[in-house]
């Protein structure tokens, strides 16, 4: 990974586009309601914007596809990615940055999506046992962003301004683009006139089909998430009076258990098959939710945490290989379509938690994020019993 100028530039990239990412993700509600004077909650209805990104994801991976050209159409994310990030940090009324939202910044997430493009078409000039463990070491480095960037942005917002912040978040995204220079393709990836069939046009329903069904199986595990970091803190503060010091261990030992376990679950995966890791992965997401519904205590929420830092081990390890190998004609075109559906399922997630909170309230929320995993549970098996798809 050092010796390769993409895999090198995609690990610091990614590891840029996490950080700044993250930074914003948690201030962003806190800036509409104190610079422009939202409710709170029209500050929550900013994270359905995000329904655009598939579509968004979805355009830009079929243009790839057909031309080629990742590198340049990931360099013109990021600096759309720029300019959104940072006409939301100047925006002065409360429209303004939702219509930014909606319109550019899908295309921020897309520019991730043709970085994995780009290392696949660079491993598969490499055939090698070990490509996995490129895979995901680029992949943790986007997760190692996401374990510095929330404590980064809240110091910097309470230091100087959330404005401030997410103009450094404009400044990280548009930064991605320095660790890879001026390189254009790897020397050694295939021209456009080998007969590789990804550049043949978007592929077609029927070829995607396996794809768009792990992808929703794939929301419904994610979906839990956004009903955690909502409810979870709220549980803690509210109902079980717990120091903030042992919430904050609660909440931080997820991405620590991540990172740690990421390399563990493709060495696991290359002896029971990805498809099965997954299997297991969702099952942990299921009894990490009934920890939190039904335990109580801080062990019994440690224990769901260290649960979920598996499930995210797995699936943020595997997912992007399973989905550019469930559709191998058209890679870019599934890594935008699996990498976009985490805002889909955040808003999917973020309303069924909102309705579930107000019927079922606080901890019995939790158990609907573990009703959608015990269905994937059971699709993912489905999946992986089926001809071809254990992977």
């Amino acid at each position: 990974m050092l010796a390769s100028p993409l895999y090198r530039g995609a690990t610091i990239a990614l590891f840029l586009s996490g950080l700044g990412f993250s930074a914003a993700a948690p201030q962003i509600a806190s800036f509409l309601v104190n610079e422009l004077g939202a409710s709170l909650s029209a500050a929550g209805l900013f994270y359905l914007t995000s329904l655009t990104a598939p579509v968004i994801g979805y355009l830009v991976g079929a243009r790839s596809d057909r031309t080629g050209a990742r590198l340049g159409l990931f360099r013109v994310c990021a600096v759309a990615g720029f300019a959104g990030w940072t006409g939301i940090a100047f925006s002065t009324q409360l429209w303004m940055p939702y219509v930014i939202s909606a319109v550019v910044l899908g295309f921020a997430g897309a520019a991730t999506s043709q970085l994995f493009a780009a290392v696949h078409d660079e491993l598969e000039t490499h055939p090698d046992p070990g490509n996995d463990g490129v895979v995901a070491g680029v992949r943790m480095a986007m997760t190692g962003g996401w374990v510095v960037g929330p404590v980064a942005g809240s110091f910097l917002a309470a230091q100087t301004s959330l404005r401030v912040m997410l103009l450094a978040t404009a400044i990280c995204t548009l930064a991605q683009v320095v660790p890879l220079g001026v390189l254009r393709k790897p020397s050694s990836a295939p021209s456009t006139e080998q007969p590789t069939g990804r550049r043949t046009g978007a592929p077609g329903l029927r070829a995607m089909l396996p794809l768009l069904a792990f992808t929703a199986l794939y929301v419904l595990v994610y979906a839990g998430e956004p009903v955690k970091y909502a409810y979870l803190p709220i549980y803690m503060n509210g109902q079980l009076n717990f120091p903030s010091g042992l919430a904050g261990a609660i909440i931080g030992i997820q991405p620590l258990v991540e990172i740690v376990l990421m390399p563990v679950a493709v060495l696991v995966a290359r002896r029971v098959g990805m498809m099965r890791l997954m299997v297991v992965g969702a099952a942990f997401g299921v009894a990490a939710n009934i920890c939190f519904a039904t335990t109580g205590t801080a062990a019994g929420l440690f224990a769901g945490q260290i649960l979920m830092g598996g499930v995210w081990a797995v699936f943020a390890a595997l997912g992007i290989i399973v989905a550019q190998r469930l559709l191998p004609t058209g890679v870019a075109t599934a890594s935008a379509i699996f990498l976009s559906s985490t805002a889909l399922a955040s808003a999917l997630g973020g309303a069924a938690g909102g309705i579930g909170a107000a019927t079922l309230g606080l901890p019995h929320v939790f158990f609907i994020p573990a009703v959608a995993g015990l269905a994937a549970v059971v699709g993912l098996a489905a999946m992986t019993r089926s001809s071809g798809h254990n992977l």
